[in-house]
Parts: C-alpha cells; structure tokens; sequence
C-alpha cells in the first residue's frame, strides 16, 4: 500500500540524469546536451516553448535549472526537495511585507543552501535556483542562465 504513493523520479535540484529523463517526458519537449569541462547541460525545449536548462555535475547531480520562456515551468518540480525551503522562505517574506505576493517585482530567495530567482510577465518568464555548496569548482554563476 505504501508504494502506491511513491511518485516517479522528476527532474529537480539535486536530482540525477534519470530524472531530467523523466523531466523531459513531462514536458512533452525535446532534449539537447552540451559538454561543458565541470559539468554538462541538458536544455529541454518544453511543447510549451519554454526552455528549461538543467546543470549536471561530473558526479551526476543536477547543481542548477535555469527556465526561460512564455510559461513558468512547475516549480515544484523543479525545485523538488529544496522546494519546502524556497517555500518556507518565500512565505516569510510575504509574511514582512504582505504587498510582496502582489508586487510586480521578481521573487528573489537567497537562503543558506539554496537560491531562487524568477521573474517576468505573462509570456516572457525567467528563472534560475542553484544550491551554492553543489557548484562544481571553478563554475562561475555566469555560465548558469
């Protein structure tokens, strides 16, 4: 009975290369993958448009998911695990300034661990969440858009 609830591995921050597989059949998009010297780039063109760019480490672990395009991707997917921590703090800043759910202003979370950027409008998203301790040496924060 306990295994009814277990879901499939969905591509996320701190997920592997089986769940940007996984990712990809989700949002019904094509993948392509470019070799980098520290890590490797999966960029999925989502049916959607919007291209969702997952950042794999040499030890096989997604270190960053960048997202640009006319849709939000699912942050919860996205985000997978660290999504309680993006949403622990993102209703701490609601709860300092309750204008803040309503601002027109991107949604910026930098925590211990984690840090989330999203903003936009409808039709033209952009977004990037990274786990700072699983950067891979030398990878500057430029090379994650």
């Amino acid at each position: 009975m306990g295994l009814a609830a277990v879901r499939p591995a969905e591509a996320s921050l701190g997920g592997d290369v089986g769940s940007i597989q996984a990712d990809q059949v989700k949002l019904q998009g094509t993948r392509q993958t470019t070799a980098k010297a520290a890590y490797t780039v999966h960029e999925i063109q989502a049916a959607s448009g919007t291209v969702v760019r997952e950042y794999l480490s040499a030890d096989g672990k997604v270190f960053a998911v960048t997202f640009r395009g006319p849709f939000l991707p699912d942050i919860r997917q996205i985000l997978g695990n660290y999504f309680e921590q993006y949403s622990t703090a993102r209703q701490a800043q609601v709860a300092q300034n309750p204008n803040a759910r309503r601002a027109r202003r991107p949604i910026v979370v930098d925590e211990p661990g984690l840090n989330v950027q999203i903003g936009g409008h409808p039709r033209s998203f952009a977004g990037r969440a990274y786990v700072p301790g699983m950067l891979p040496g030398g990878v500057q924060l430029e090379e994650i858009q």
